[in-house]
């Protein structure tokens, strides 16, 4: 019989742990928190200095009866639950059900699931870390008064079912913003003049650009300034004035933190925040290999630390010098803290076991755990490497004062880019020039731009900003985008992040009434504080107080100023089951046609976004955008269900020149272009 018990979160943490601890040791899973506040009211008792009513998750009795049967048949209990916060406040959670005497040494950590790790964690265990259980109460505390007092107003001034929160809040109000500033955004003009050149017996096409007037950057803003540039320009040929070489080296990054594996994981694989998290969790958890069990692949995926242990280095190191050489192992770089708020508790996020490379274990792994592994074993083995290093080489045309420059790179040693195959780059070799060698002028190219505006934010540049404005942390970037989109108050647009009309209005509602809660500074600052708590520096029912008396304030005033919001519009379409009229209301997905002699008759239509195209299956009805549960575009004819054309592809008007059938737009992260489901035609596009 077993003489300790492990309480880990995860079944799938439990199954990868079982096969490291002997027989004296049982290892059983919480599955998540066992007590939190309850769902159905606030749960906080406000004349008792807002102590918190936690009660047992519903649905967890059974959970907790199992624990407390195998608690009894042990000597001692060990929590092992994640290093961080909200792991931490499981554990206490699990020390009051369990009666565990808080000062009892019975919480044991480890940022990786490995043998040793497990095994050095269990030998030494320490007391439940009550600053840290603070903080998540705090957070939580906060987190309940501001949602559950907001919300109800929404519902009752707007329409049910909507939410605000401490922290989605902002992140939505961040999204408004800047698409106020695309929409105030006045485009300017400028223009730029490239000369394709001709070098005899290269076949290459050289494009040199004008750069400057008399050692000055020239900027053109219309025509009629070309024209004069052209005019002072065309009887000088162009000869080679000057070629400037210089080295140039490119840094090798840090590992990853939360943040940036969310980052690069959006830029480069294409993962939403939330498929990050989830399946770095699953290589956290363990992955069953191949003549190995199962292993946990990589660190703990919460962290915003680049710190890695000096035992991970010198394997990493020796590594590096077995398989490439010592000319490839990087200088020692000291990591670095992301933000001026990251907390350095845990290591960067990086492999467990550096012999195992992707490719030789992919056959253990699904698509996504290939792909998501290899991401951060590249990223941490590049982190130990030496720069790259490349050669640039500018060649400059004089013509009456005017300079144009003709750039190129060349890569000298590849360095970490060895390794890490995700780092873009592009060699632009120069053919051989020399001073005062002439080359022929194909054409003069003059071309008209407009400045443009800000870019949307995406997934992977939204939580860039939350982590440099202070906002959340690791463990909150994937759920905070998650809600606001789930909400309706945000809607992917391609890979942007677009506010909804709904986004809007209760942006607009939380800003004029609760400014506090939806500005930077503040929520950076209360995030400071909840910091200040693990620190032992500040407690946390203070904070609340500090936070609650104003916040009340606002919250009395917008109770009786606020007026209801009429979400419905009259229109002059018939309902096509009763006679009375449709009206235009607004639900989770957007605007939607609903009878109104609701509740009478019930009936409701999708408002249709034509594209202008012609059905090409039953050429009736009209091709119009719809969307997916999970918000992704498609396109299918008005006339369904009569009509069952669908596709992710964008039906256009034009005809393919083979077949005659007709041609769909596809984009893809590296492609857009013209294709054809009926032959093989394709026609790339330009961005444009």
């Amino acid at each position: 019989m077993a003489k300790y018990l492990v309480i880990v979160e995860s079944p799938a943490k439990s199954k990868t742990i079982t096969k490291f601890l002997g027989k004296n040791y049982k290892v059983q899973a919480s599955i998540g928190h066992v007590r939190d506040l309850p769902k159905s009211k606030m749960g906080i008792d406000m004349e008792n200095d807002f102590d918190p009513q936690y009660i047992t998750i519903r649905g967890k009795g059974s959970v907790i009866k199992e624990l407390k049967s195998a608690a009894k048949k042990v000597d001692k209990v060990f929590l092992a639950t994640d290093p961080d916060r909200e792991g931490e406040a499981i554990a206490w959670h699990l020390a009051n059900i369990l009666g565990i005497d808080i000062d009892e040494k019975c919480r044991v950590t480890f940022h990786e699931i490995t043998k040793d790790a497990i095994k050095e964690a269990v030998k030494n265990p320490r007391a439940i870390n009550m600053d840290l259980v603070d903080a998540q109460q705090g957070r939580r505390i906060l987190d309940r008064l501001v949602g559950y007092s907001i919300s109800p107003l929404l519902w009752r001034k707007i329409r049910k079912g909507l939410s605000a929160g401490r922290v989605q809040s902002v992140a939505t109000k961040l999204i408004c913003d800047r698409e106020k500033l695309i929409d105030a955004f006045i485009p300017e003009e400028y223009w730029t003049i490239d000369a394709e050149l001709k070098k005899a017996k290269h076949r290459k096409k050289i494009v040199s650009t004008l750069h400057s007037y008399n050692g000055k950057k020239l900027e053109i803003k219309n025509e009629k300034e070309v024209n004069d540039i052209l005019k002072e320009i065309k009887d000088y040929p162009f000869v080679v004035s000057d070629i400037k070489t210089r080295g140039k080296s490119r840094t090798a990054p840090l590992p990853f933190t939360t943040s940036s594996l969310q980052q690069e994981a959006a830029n480069k694989l294409g993962f939403s925040t939330k498929k990050t998290m989830s399946v770095a969790q699953q290589l956290y958890e363990g992955v069953d290999i191949k003549k190995n069990g199962t292993v946990g692949l990589i660190t703990y995926m919460r962290t915003d630390s680049t710190r890695i242990s000096d035992e991970a280095r010198n394997h990493g190191i020796a590594y590096i010098e077995e398989n490439y050489g010592q000319e490839y192992l990087g200088v020692k770089k000291k990591a670095k803290k992301e933000s001026k708020n990251a907390q350095d508790a845990h290591e960067a996020v990086r492999p467990t076991v550096i012999h195992f490379k992707p490719e030789e274990i992919e056959s253990s792994l699904n698509k996504d755990q290939f792909k998501l592994y290899k991401l951060i074993w590249e990223r941490f083995m590049s982190s130990l490497m030496s720069n790259a290093k490349f050669e640039t080489k500018t060649v400059s045309f004089d013509l009456n004062a005017y300079e144009f420059r003709l750039s190129g790179t060349t890569m000298v040693f590849d360095g970490f880019l060895k390794v890490y195959t995700y780092a873009s780059t592009k060699d632009t070799e120069l053919p051989e020039l020399e001073v005062g060698e002439e080359l022929e002028l194909k054409e003069i190219l003059p071309l008209q731009h407009f400045t443009q505006p800000p870019g949307r934010y995406t997934e992977a540049s939204l939580v860039k900003e939350m982590e440099e404005k202070g906002i959340g942390r690791p463990s909150t970037y994937a759920p905070t985008i998650s809600t606001i989109i789930s909400r309706g108050y945000v809607e992917r647009e391609k890979k942007a992040l677009k506010p909804t009309e709904l986004g809007n209005l209760i942006n607009d509602i939380m800003e004029n009434y609760f400014n506090n809660i939806v500005d930077v500074s503040f929520t950076a600052d209360l995030e400071h504080k909840l910091d200040n708590v693990e620190d032992s520096n500040y407690h946390w029912k203070e904070l609340i107080r500090e936070f609650y008396g104003p916040f009340k304030a606002l919250l009395d005033h917008a109770e009786g100023d606020i007026e209801k919001v009429d979400l419905v519009e009259e229109t002059d379409i018939e309902c096509d089951k009763c006679g009375n009229m449709m009206v235009i209301k607004y639900g989770r997905f957007g605007k939607f046609l609903a009878c109104s002699n609701y509740p009478e008759c019930k009936n409701t239509k999708a408002i249709l976004k034509e594209i202008g195209v012609k059905c090409p299956k039953c050429e009736v009805g009209e091709v119009v955008e719809r969307k997916t549960k999970k918000f992704r575009t498609f396109y299918g004819c008005s006339e369904f269900p009569d009509c069952n054309f669908m596709s992710w592809n964008k039906p256009t008007n034009q005809k393919c020149p083979e077949c005659g059938e007709i041609l769909y737009e596809k984009r893809t992260k590296k492609m857009h272009s013209l294709i054809c489901d009926n032959c093989d035609y394709k026609k790339e596009l330009s961005e444009d």
